[in-house]
């Protein structure tokens, strides 16, 4: 009977031990999850603070730019991809793109209605993306204040309130481009074909001839072509285009009126044309420690002083 209960008691403290030891393993796991939430919570943090340095090196190289010069072209100092610099624990990599070398959606709205040349322009950009040219419709109904669908294809409140999940249009310019996933037809195939070449930028926006790609630039003149847009692209690289004339003096004689003028078909001029940008986009990303972060700023530069954000981002 004793060493019966002996053992009893050699096997009741050997299972008290296991639990203490499970216990402490435990609260040492516990703890060690904790210590590693605040390290991560810190570090993200300090990613964040990065974030925000890399945009505002952003407005600085922006605004040294400005007082360098007028023209913007793809050989000045924004236009470089900065290096990935080390920082304590981590990198910080940044870039800036000109955003008025896209095609502006809200280019569309002209005092609340449909800009008729630029609508023509942004279906003749539809077509060499191989996309269907009803979406400009679309898009123009999206964007205007009345409820008459655009001829051919345009989608008003009717079509919305249909859905599955009823919606109105939107009735105003665009923030983003990510809200053309709201518009009829921007399918995510449509948006992806479209990411590099479309912007939203606020009110008109003329085209910056410097830096705009091919497809935008025979979009946007019409009969300029796709040959005539990369001959563009050739002849800005070997030199860029210091004014309107400098850029017009170079196109197709087709093109030109005796004055050097754009033809009136194109209904462009300098307001519409330009060698210099105000919008840009500034983007950095950042590792630091276990943490990652990335960070984006619509910026616009005025005629003098720091450019303002219009809008960020932050991942």
């Amino acid at each position: 009977m004793k060493k019966y209960q002996s053992g009893v008691a050699i096997i009741m403290a050997m299972a008290v031990v296991t639990m203490a030891a499970l216990a402490a393993t435990a609260i040492i796991v516990l703890q060690s999850t904790w210590a590693r939430r605040v390290q991560l919570g810190n570090e993200h943090a300090q990613a964040q603070l990065l974030i925000q340095t890399g945009l505002d090196w952003g407005r600085a190289v922006l605004s040294d730019d400005q007082r360098a010069g007028t023209a913007d072209h793809a050989g000045e100092p924004w236009a470089m991809v900065l290096p990935a610099v080390p920082v304590d624990n981590g990198s910080l990599l940044g870039h800036i793109e000109d955003q008025q070398g896209r095609f502006n959606l809200n280019n569309l709205l002209l005092d609340g209605s449909i800009n008729v040349g630029q609508l023509a322009a942004f279906r003749r950009l539809l077509v060499l993306l191989n996309l269907s040219p009803v979406l400009a419709l679309t898009l123009a109904d999206w964007l205007d204040a009345d409820q008459e669908p655009q001829p051919g294809g345009g989608a008003e409140d009717a079509y919305y309130l249909a859905l599955p999940t009823p919606a109105l249009a939107a009735n105003r310019p665009l923030m983003d481009i990510a809200e053309l996933a709201d518009v009829a037809g921007f399918d995510a195939n449509a948006r992806a074909r479209l990411q590099m070449y479309v912007t939203a930028l606020p009110g008109f926006a003329p085209l910056n001839v410097n830096t705009a790609t091919p497809e935008v630039l025979a979009a946007v003149i019409e009969g300029l072509g796709m040959d005539g847009a990369r001959g563009v692209v050739v002849r800005r690289r070997q030199a860029w285009f210091r004014n309107y004339a400098d850029f017009t003096s170079q196109l197709p004689a087709a093109l030109r009126s005796d004055s050097g003028q754009l033809m009136s078909r194109n209904a462009l001029s300098e307001e519409t044309l330009t060698v210099s940008s105000s919008f840009f986009i500034a983007s950095a990303q950042v590792k630091y420690g276990g943490a990652q972060a990335r960070g984006s700023a619509l910026l616009a530069r005025s005629v003098s002083g720091w450019p303002r954000v219009v809008w960020r981002k932050y991942q």
